[in-house]
């Protein structure tokens, strides 16, 4: 096998892995709920173009049409667009940076960020990119988890904050959840709320979540092989006797474009008829 051909069976594998990890998240107690209120945060009505970066294989966007809503779906990977084109036909996706989105100035009602920010280097570039597309009144909508606040049961809490922390320093913004509320101000926006859902998982489900923490500290050299080793075989062992315990609260802010808000035109009864 060529280098060229090693190299696209490892960004196959690659993408392979992220598609399941994001599949196993749209699975998760709370997930469906987390999504829905996202929508309804973005009081976008039918026909309203709404683009949600970071699509990843595109659920949300063909939940949004199913709304009828003319969503779009950007996504700077290509593998993930041709996924999400794959399973959801009906719905709009397109290849795309976050900072350079194929809208129009002004077209779009809402735009919709979920687990996106925590991996942008210039988080205020994707908001100006934002406020761009937004029409005066548009919805921002933003969701993330913040990387240092994984609530762990463990026998060694010591142990434990390491490697969330350690893990936490392997991404780009990991505290850009709790950071969404003074972006957004920052970047103009009015009417900025933030609401909170924690999930709390219980279940064999979260054991490779955990293992995988360990795993990356460990690989990073926060932590010793041998300190991995030992908290991973602990969460196996709560895992077996049913006593694994993790908590992830997820972000949710949103706020409004600045301009006037667009307001409903309601027509009187017997109004235009001669």
């Amino acid at each position: 096998m060529t280098s060229d051909a090693h190299s696209a069976a490892r960004t196959e594998r690659v993408a392979d892995t992220l598609m399941a990890r994001l599949d196993a998240t749209e699975r998760l107690p709370g997930a469906a709920e987390l999504r829905s209120l996202s929508y309804d945060l973005l009081r976008a009505r039918p026909g309203d173009t709404v683009v949600d970066v970071g699509c990843g294989t595109g659920r949300a966007v063909a939940e949004l049409t199913e709304r009828g809503i003319a969503a779009v779906g950007v996504d700077i990977d290509a593998a993930m667009v041709a996924a999400a084109r794959e399973r959801w036909p009906g719905a709009r996706f397109r290849v795309a940076d976050a900072e350079r989105l194929p809208v129009a100035d002004g077209s779009a009602a809402g735009y919709r960020a979920d687990k996106v920010f925590h991996e942008l280097a210039d988080p205020r570039a994707a908001l100006a990119e934002a406020r761009r597309v937004l029409a005066a009144g548009g919805r921002a909508v933003l969701l993330g988890q913040d990387w240092d606040t994984f609530v762990i049961d463990s026998a060694d809490p010591a142990l434990t904050r390491r490697i969330v922390h350690a893990r936490a320093d392997l991404v780009t913004a990991p505290r850009a959840a709790r950071q969404a509320r003074a972006l957004l101000l920052d970047a103009g926006f009015t009417d900025v709320t933030v609401a909170v859902r924690t999930a709390v998982l219980t279940s064999r489900a979260a054991l490779p979540l955990l293992l995988g923490l360990a795993g990356a500290a460990a690989a990073s050299g926060a932590v010793s092989r041998a300190e991995a080793d030992a908290w991973q075989a602990e969460q196996r062992g709560r895992a077996e006797r049913d006593r694994l315990f993790l908590a992830l609260p997820v972000f949710v802010t949103a706020g409004t474009a600045p301009g006037p808000a667009r307001v409903e035109t309601i027509t009187p009864p017997g109004a235009g008829r001669g």
